[in-house]
């Protein structure tokens, strides 16, 4: 669980770092809306933010009673359905395909009540562990 844990967080690292080396580079050139830019920032700061959390929990989980699956899913699903949802939007303005924002921007907050949910049970887990492990 440990290695899951790492790898996704790693992952979500990498990914981060290359599409936010896109959208500061090639997507600046092509977006005329300063505000669709700045949600695709977002999008990659919650993803980095989720990357570094998710090797955290690999490093703690065996000190406190975190990590469970269920949180696992809730936080990776939950930080997909956001950011990507946030790069699809982001997307469909430069390809002029709007029409996928009626899909599209609904997803955003679902992910984000996801992340709440993953790190709620990461709160969940600490506060239930009475002794942790040195």
């Amino acid at each position: 669980m440990e290695k899951r844990w790492l790898l996704t967080g790693l992952v979500l690292i990498v990914t981060g770092i290359i599409l936010g080396a896109f959208g500061a580079h090639g997507l600046k050139e092509v977006l005329t809306n300063p505000e669709k830019l700045q949600s695709f920032e977002t999008g990659v700061r919650y993803q980095m933010y989720h990357g570094f959390g998710f090797l955290a929990i690999a490093a703690l989980m065996h000190r406190f009673s975190i990590g469970s699956k269920m949180s696992f899913y809730f936080l990776l699903t939950g930080v997909l359905f956001f950011s990507l949802s946030i790069y699809g939007l982001t997307w469909s303005a430069v390809v002029g395909t709007e029409a996928f924002n009626k899909i599209l921007g609904p997803i955003t907050p679902i992910g984000g009540l996801l992340m709440i949910l993953g790190w709620t049970l990461q709160i969940v887990g600490v506060v239930r562990t009475k002794h942790p492990k040195a």
